[in-house]
C-alpha cells in the first residue's frame, strides 16, 4: 500500500528528489555538472538594438494600392529600403530604392518597368609597380 515509504513519504515528488530542476544547486548537483554543463552561465552576446537595423520592406504587389496612378515612385523618399517580389504586378513602373529582390527585379522587367539602384562608389586599386631589378 505505502511501497516502503510509510504514510506521507510518497507524497507529491518525494522520492525523487523534488519536481524538475529542483534542487540543482544543491543535492542534484553533480547532475547538473555531468549531464547538463551548460545550463548556468551566459553564452555569447546581444548586439545593442542601436546598431541592429532592419530593412523596411515592401512588395511588388503592394506598390499599385499605396502608390496609384504613379509612374515613376522613389522608394527611398518613401521610407522603404528593400524592395520584395511578393505579389503582382499590372503596370509599367519605374522604381528607385536602396536593395531589391530578384524576384522583384523579375516581375518589374516583365512589365517593362526599370529599377534604379544606387551607384556602388568605385574602388580605385593601387597600382603595384614592380620594384625587383634585372640584375645582370
Amino acid at each position: 500500500m505505502t511501497h516502503g515509504r510509510g504514510y506521507k513519504g510518497g507524497r507529491g515528488a518525494g522520492l525523487r528528489g523534488g519536481r524538475g530542476n529542483a534542487g540543482l544547486h544543491k543535492h542534484k548537483f553533480m547532475h547538473l555538472n555531468k549531464y547538463m554543463p551548460d545550463h548556468i552561465g551566459a553564452y555569447g552576446f546581444k548586439r545593442p538594438k542601436s546598431i541592429v537595423k532592419k530593412d523596411k520592406t515592401i512588395n511588388v504587389g503592394e506598390l499599385e494600392e499605396k502608390f496609384p496612378g504613379k509612374k515613376e515612385i522613389d522608394l527611398t523618399k518613401e521610407g522603404y529600403d528593400k524592395l520584395l517580389g511578393a505579389g503582382r504586378l499590372n503596370s509599367k513602373l519605374k522604381i528607385k530604392v536602396e536593395k531589391v529582390s530578384q524576384n522583384a527585379i523579375d516581375k518589374i522587367k516583365e512589365k517593362g518597368g526599370e529599377i534604379k539602384l544606387p551607384e556602388a562608389p568605385s574602388v580605385e586599386q593601387p597600382v603595384v609597380e614592380d620594384k625587383t631589378e634585372d640584375k645582370k
